[in-house]
C-alpha cells in the first residue's frame, strides 16, 4: 500500500514546472547582430579567467587552484541553470510529513511562483556564480550575455571595460567557493537548517503580527523586516548567520571589483558610479517587484558588506581580512558588518 503521506527530502517544488515557465515568460534579449553577439560571446568567455588572475592578484587567494572560463549563456539558459542550482541547494531540507495531493498542490504552484520571479530577474542578471551548478555540481560560472550587452549600453560605457569589470565580480565570488574548501558545505547546510525548522503555530504568528506591523512601518517598507519579524528564535539565528554571511560575500566581491583598479578597468569609476545609479533606478512597477523580490535588500547587502570589507582592509591589509575565511567561527556576525571594529577586536 502506497503512503498517503510524502516525506521526500528536498521543497515541494515543481522543478520541471518552474523550468518550463521561466522559458515561457522570460523576455527575448536585445536585438544585436550575429557578428556583436559572437564577439561578446566570445571575449566574456576570456574575461573570466583573466578576471580570476587579477582577483587573485588583490586578494592572495587561489594560488595553485586552474584558471577556469565562463559559461556565456541567453536569458532562458540561465534561468534553467538558476532553477536546477535551487533544487540542488534545498535537496536536503527535512520537511515536516505532508499528504501527497497537498505537496503536488504546493509544488505546482510553487513551481509556476518561481518560474515567475527568475524570468523577471533573468532579464536583468548580469552574472552568476553558482556553487551548486553545473554536470558536477561542483560550481558554474554563468555570464548573460544580452544582459551584459543591454546594460553596457544603457550606461554608456566601454564594452571591453564593462564585460571585464562583471567578470571581476562573478570570478571573485567563485574563487569565495572554491579557495574557501568549508564554505560551500557550510552553506548549504545552513540552508537546509533553516528550511528544515519547522514553522511555529498560526497562534505565535499571529501574536508576532502588531510587532511585525511596526517593524514594517519603521523600515518604510522594507521587505526583509518582515521576514525576519515573523521567524521564531531558531530560525532568525540561521537566517542572522545567512545573511551574515551572503552581505560579506556580495561587499567583498564589490571592494575586490573596485579594488583592482583603473589599470585593469580603465573606465572604473565611470562604470561603478553609472552602475549604482541604475542599481537605484526603474519605474514605479519595476521598483515594486525588486522590493517584493528583496532586491532592494540585496543592494543594502552591497554597500553593507563592501563598507566592512574597505575599512578592514584599510586597518589590517587583506591578509588580515582574509582571517574571515579560517572558519564559520572567524565570519563576521551582522552586528560585526556594520561595526568592523568589534569583528577586529574578535578575530586578532
Amino acid at each position: 500500500m502506497i503512503p498517503d503521506t510524502d516525506t521526500t527530502p528536498g521543497l515541494p517544488v515543481n522543478w520541471a514546472l518552474a523550468r518550463r515557465t521561466a522559458a515561457r515568460l522570460v523576455p527575448a534579449g536585445p536585438p544585436v547582430s550575429a557578428e556583436v553577439a559572437r564577439e561578446l560571446v566570445e571575449r566574456l568567455r576570456a574575461d573570466a579567467a583573466v578576471a580570476e588572475g587579477h582577483v587573485r592578484e588583490v586578494t592572495g587567494m587561489g594560488e595553485g587552484l586552474p584558471l577556469l572560463p565562463a559559461d556565456v549563456v541567453d536569458r532562458p539558459a540561465w534561468a534553467a541553470a538558476a532553477i536546477d542550482g535551487m533544487a540542488e541547494l534545498t535537496s536536503g531540507a527535512q520537511l515536516p510529513k505532508t499528504a501527497r495531493a497537498a505537496r503536488a498542490i504546493t509544488g505546482t504552484t510553487a513551481g509556476l511562483q518561481i518560474g515567475g520571479v527568475l524570468a523577471f530577474v533573468g532579464a536583468r542578471v548580469l552574472g552568476q556564480y553558482d556553487p551548486f551548478g553545473g554536470p558536477a555540481k561542483d560550481g558554474r560560472l554563468l555570464l548573460v550575455a544580452p544582459n551584459v550587452y543591454a546594460a553596457q549600453q544603457a550606461l554608456d560605457v566601454p564594452s571591453g571595460d564593462f564585460g571585464l569589470w562583471v567578470c571581476l565580480h562573478e570570478a571573485t565570488h567563485r574563487l569565495q567557493f572554491t579557495a574557501v574548501p568549508w564554505l560551500r558545505r557550510y552553506f548549504a547546510d545552513e540552508v537546509g537548517h533553516f528550511l528544515s525548522i519547522s514553522t511555529d503555530s498560526g497562534t505565535a504568528l499571529l501574536e508576532r503580527l502588531p510587532e511585525a506591523v511596526k517593524a514594517l512601518k519603521a523600515s518604510k517598507g522594507d521587505s526583509l523586516a518582515l521576514v525576519e519579524i515573523l521567524q521564531g528564535p531558531e530560525q532568525k539565528a540561521v537566517l542572522d548567520r545567512l545573511l551574515a554571511l551572503t552581505t560579506l560575500l556580495e561587499g567583498h566581491a564589490d571592494h575586490v571589483m573596485d579594488a583592482a583598479g583603473p589599470e585593469v578597468v580603465p573606465s572604473v569609476a565611470t562604470i561603478r558610479a553609472r552602475f549604482t545609479q541604475r542599481r537605484r533606478g526603474g519605474g514605479l512597477v519595476d521598483r515594486i517587484l525588486r522590493a517584493l523580490l528583496g532586491v532592494d535588500a540585496k543592494v543594502k547587502q552591497y554597500a553593507v558588506g563592501s563598507a566592512f570589507t574597505r575599512q578592514v582592509v584599510e586597518q589590517v591589509g587583506m591578509e588580515g581580512f582574509n582571517k574571515a575565511w579560517t572558519s564559520p567561527d572567524t565570519l563576521p556576525t551582522r552586528d560585526e558588518l556594520a561595526a568592523p571594529e568589534k569583528w577586529l577586536a574578535r578575530v586578532p
